[in-house]
């Protein structure tokens, strides 16, 4: 079989197991010829049979058939002799792949009565012609074995009938509609095989079957409801494939009943429960339940007679069994996120070259006895917290195609003998702490190299673009410094290239010309101008110069860049006109003073240049008053609070206190030095506590850590301070977070108020989505409450502060640059956020309403997860579904609900609006204040959505291009549809969830499956 046909068959089973990449040929029975029974009429004479097929040679439109040769000569004839060896017999016909469309080739077949088996798959047939017919089709009488698989039949299949001696049935990948299966199955009485994957078939799975069957493929449909226990009467089944379908509840525990079922495929449904004891089968080899939703620990078992195992994407917990991959025979395990901890098992089996463990919680070092048996292929142990070094032993893999070690948290360099292994294809250690200098040598065979967001130091070898097979370079968010080799226009392969975020020095040099997908040079320190032999990259899509020391003009060749559709220029030094550029282009040129948009573009352009004069700015007088008044009354109020706390601040200014701003729309007071001062001198008895969890640190132990150099940020009502602490218990420091809220005169009030709201609310709510409160501490001067640590801070400086301007520059900040969040961790952080959100307006009661959801008040930990928090501003609400009389204006500039503006009783509608807005910083990258001429990015958002335009040119340039177009544009939609003028067109908080967590599924699912097609099917065509 040719590659292209497994990748075909890869693309077609989606849930991409083993058995289902072969074509049906070869899991159907592959039937000898058969003698005629002895009630069969004589075989066919020998000219008559030639005749019969030279007339079906026409029909077919074939060349490969010659009267003049014997016909069992022809090509996909097959022929036998009857005993004596005179008469000839056509037995079988094989047509695949002719690109047969005409229905008269049927008419042809029919004659041939001793026709035992006709494969017709992977054409193009609509229609079968007499093949319908019972009465003038003789072939049908005898027929065993039928293929007509990969056509686009659409017909009844109960149209297809009349064939009492079949065994074998294909029917796979066609359009054929739902009916009553159970009594059409039921008139093949001898049927071994049957296949009817990758139909439109919908309803319960049929039952009524021969009890001769041994092998049922009923996968890519749309059956539902439970799997019926009257499928475990069929004792001879050893192969069955219900994947891919709407199937739920819990898998019947009788598999006892089918002694001979040798591999079973559930992949792709809604199943749940635990995995049934009764699969412990001495005859059971292949096993996969992937992307269900099966729980409990991983049978210790089920590995000792399965050779390939996949149960990837289910919520298994606990740990990997000790001995679990050490069984003999064991060839494939994929436990691809779970919910599994504890660390990786150091025995493998020595068969096993396949090991997929991503995704879940797995901990402690890599074994270095993971490769003793120096089988693996493909191991992929990436988005865990495995620490410390990559095992140099891993050089010992030779057989090593792909190795994923992404996400985890990894250190120092990258052992020798690794990269330059020769079946090496992919290598993908982004995101972790690796240090060190990039090696000099790679694997010949290298395709895919992933060193991103780790802190490589160094240069980049000029080797690794000799690379002959390397399609694929990302080394961006490291430190790497000197200049770009040379050696890169000789890449012979070269697609996709991102060396931002780095310290890269010296000019641009004349690139590969074979760059197709983008080229990012961003946040470097190139200088030089931007070379013109860049606009012979015709094939490129994405080019990123930005925050870079280029000057001079912008080369008009780059104009001709046919596949262009983005170009980044922002913050360089660059002068002149931008070239004329198709419309379609979307062109960044902000940050360069002296460039300007000229030569007649009407591309969408960000700047903050010079520009000429454009008729957009037409547009603001086009939009609906009302609405965009809306936006203006919520400046409005935001400026008369600002004010009030200015004429407040004036009063403590001559009193030497800090002074206070608005930030972002909160509150923050600039006295964290002072205050710093009085909790060092403060006694712990002034100090009462109440805790809210089991506290292993002393009072004395925050209050002697709250200074100046523990200061990290600003809250809505205070200051922020990250406090170690050592354990009272044992040896062990731990982390917190500990917010203080002030008395400032006019304040006190307000401020006792919000600390009660956030004190009473997180005390009596439980949520893995929502911040833990460990405990308040109180005294006359101050009041302080204590949280859970978050090691990655707030959403908002990982989507706004990437970097720090003044004016048309831009100050570096290397210690706090962050790399742009990638598309699956934003859809965690929001679904995250969903899920506390959720909980605080459905589970909760009465419901909480939080009043200031927003980017800074969304926290993550370290691995993302995304906690709400600040509930200085939260409300409960009377009771479920009654709105709530705030007393006054709640939240933030760019977040706050219309309804603000005209009535003061609110509900979980306002944090609806809220959380929209969240989705569209998420989707467009703007933050909320940022609407261009209408004010803020909800009513952007929503202008640009009833426009009609493309969702696409909005969308973030770091995310826009990362293959997962459709669930970026699902979340789009579903901000604008959240941030609805009127609070009852906005969805309910566990609407929006259910559409963020389909959209995760399939991103997930994309992320993982993004090389199996091209790098994992040979392990497919195991035996």
């Amino acid at each position: 079989m040719t590659m292209e046909g497994v990748r075909r068959y890869c693309l077609c089973a989606s849930h991409g197991f083993f058995l289902l990449v072969l074509p049906p040929s070869l899991f159907f029975f592959h039937h000898a010829p058969m003698a005629a029974a002895a009630d069969a009429p004589p075989p066919l004479p020998p000219q008559k049979a030639q005749d019969i097929l030279i007339n079906l040679s026409s029909v077919v439109g074939t060349n490969r058939w010659n009267s003049s040769t014997p016909v069992c000569d022809w090509t996909g004839v097959t022929c036998t002799r009857s005993g004596s060896g005179s008469s000839l017999a056509v037995t079988n016909i094989t047509l695949s792949n002719y690109g047969i469309s005409n229905r008269s080739i049927f008419a042809s077949i029919c004659p041939i009565y001793t026709l035992q088996s006709l494969d017709l798959s992977r054409n193009s047939f609509t229609d079968l012609g007499d093949l319908l017919s019972t009465s003038s089709c003789r072939m049908k009488e005898g027929l065993l074995s039928l293929n007509l698989s990969s056509n686009k039949l659409s017909h009844r299949l109960s149209d297809l009938s009349g064939f009492p001696q079949l065994e074998v049935l294909d029917l796979s990948f066609n359009l054929f509609p739902s009916e009553n299966l159970s009594a059409y199955l039921g008139s093949f009485p001898r049927l071994r095989s049957l296949n009817l994957s990758s139909n439109k078939l919908i309803g319960d799975i049929p039952v009524s079957m021969a009890g001769s069957l041994a092998e049922l493929v009923l996968s890519g449909n749309q059956f539902s409801g439970s799997i019926p226990l009257a499928l475990f009467n069929y004792g001879n089944l050893s192969l069955l494939d219900l994947s891919q379908n709407d199937l739920n509840g819990a898998v019947p525990d009788e598999f006892k009943s089918l002694p001979k079922l040798q591999t079973l495929l559930l992949s792709g449904n809604n199943l749940s429960g635990k995995i049934p004891p009764s699969l412990n089968v001495t005859t059971l080899t292949r096993f996969a339940a992937n992307k269900n939703s099966f729980s409990g620990l991983i049978p210790t078992w089920i590995t000792k007679n399965v050779r390939m195992l996949d149960l990837s994407y289910n919520h298994l917990n606990g740990s990997i069994p000790p001995d679990f991959l050490s069984h003999p025979g064991l060839q494939s395990v994929d436990l691809t996120s779970n919910m599994l901890e504890g660390t990786i098992p150091n025995s493998l089996s020595r068969s096993l070259f396949r090991l997929r463990l991503g995704g879940n919680k797995l901990g402690g070092n890599i074994p270095n006895s993971i490769c003793d048996g120096m089988s693996l292929a493909y191991l992929e142990l990436d988005n865990n917290q495995l620490m410390g070094n990559i095992p140099s032993e891993l050089a010992k893999c030779k057989k090593l195609s792909l190795l994923n070690l992404a996400s985890n948290q990894l250190q120092g360099p990258l052992p020798d003998g690794i990269s330059s292994l020769e079946e090496l294809v992919v290598l993908k250690l982004q995101n972790n702490s690796l240090n060190g200098h990039i090696p000099n040598t790679f694997s010949a065979s290298l395709s895919t190299l992933n060193l991103s967001q780790n802190s490589f130091t160094g240069q980049i070898p000029s080797r690794v673009f000799e690379l002959q097979k390397l399609s694929t370079l990302d080394l961006h968010g490291n430190n790497i410094g000197g200049g770009i080799p040379i050696s890169i226009s000789s890449s012979v392969s070269l697609i996709e290239l991102n060396l931002g975020y780095n310290a890269l020095t010296g000019t641009i040099p004349t690139m590969a010309t074979t760059l197709r997908t983008s080229l990012n040079l961003s946040h470097n320190y190139l200088s030089g101008s931007i070379p013109s032999n860049l606009g012979s990259l015709i094939e490129l899509e994405i080019l990123d110069l930005s925050y870079n020391n280029l000057s001079g003009e912008v080369p008009s060749s780059l104009g001709s860049m046919q596949s262009l559709t983005q170009l980044v220029l922002s913050y360089n030094h660059l002068s002149g006109s931008v070239p004329r550029f198709r419309q379609d282009v979307e062109i960044d040129i902000e940050g360069n003073a002296d460039l300007i948009n000229g030569n007649g573009n009407d591309n969408s352009i960000s700047t903050t240049g010079k520009k000429k004069p454009h008729n957009a700015v037409i547009i603001i007088f086009t939009i609906a008053g009302a609405v965009f008044g809306l936006c203006m009354l919520a400046v409005i109020v935001t400026m008369s609070l600002s004010k009030r706390i200015y004429r407040a601040e004036g009063e403590r200014r001559s009193a030497g206190e800090g002074v206070s701003q608005i930030i972002n729309g909160s509150l923050v007071m600039d006295n964290h030095q002072t205050s710093a001062t009085e909790f060092m001198k403060a006694k712990p008895d002034n100090w009462q506590i109440t805790p809210f969890q089991a506290l292993n640190f002393e009072v004395a132990d925050i209050l002697q850590e709250l200074t100046e150099e523990n200061f990290i940020g600003s809250g809505g009502s205070g200051h922020v301070y990250r406090v170690t602490y050592s354990n009272r218990y044992n040896s062990s420091t731990g982390v917190v977070a500990v917010k203080q809220i002030r008395s400032v005169g006019w304040l006190d009030e307000k401020l006792e108020r919000e600390f009660e709201s956030e004190a009473s609310i997180l005390c009596n709510i439980r949520h893995n989505n929502i911040v833990k409160l460990l405990c308040c501490l109180s005294s006359s001067e101050s009041k302080l409450l204590v949280y859970d640590y978050m090691d990655n801070g707030c959403l908002d400086k990982w989507l706004h502060g990437s970097v720090v301007r003044s004016g048309h520059s831009m100050a570096r900040t290397r210690s706090v640059q962050h790399v742009p969040l990638d598309w699956p961790t934003r859809l965690i952080v929001a679904v995250g956020a969903a899920q506390g959100l959720c909980y605080m307006h459905h589970d909760c009661s009465p419901p909480i309403v939080h009043r200031d959801v927003k980017t800074s008040n969304i926290l993550l930990d370290s691995e993302f997860r995304a906690k709400v928090a600040d509930f200085g501003l939260a409300r409960m609400l009377v009771r479920a579904g009654e709105p709530n009389t705030m007393s006054a204006v709640a939240g933030s500039f760019g977040y706050l609900a219309p309804e603000y503006a005209y009535t003061r009783k609110v509900d979980e509608k306002v944090d609806v609006y809220s959380f929209g807005v969240v989705l569209l910083e998420l989707t467009t990258g703007r933050k909320a204040n940022d609407g261009s001429q209408l004010g803020c990015l909800a009513e952007w958002a929503r202008h640009h959505y009833q426009s009609g335009a493309s969702i696409q040119v909005v969308i973030d340039k770091s995310i826009r291009y990362a293959g997962y177009p459709s669930e970026i544009e699902t979340v789009f939609r579903v901000g604008v549809q959240c941030t609805g003028i009127l609070p009852s067109s906005r969805p309910a908080m566990k609407d929006v969830l259910q559409i963020l967590l389909k959209c995760s599924e399939q991103t997930l699912r994309k992320s993982r499956m993004e090389f199996s097609m091209e790098y994992e099917a040979a392990p497919f065509l195991l035996p």
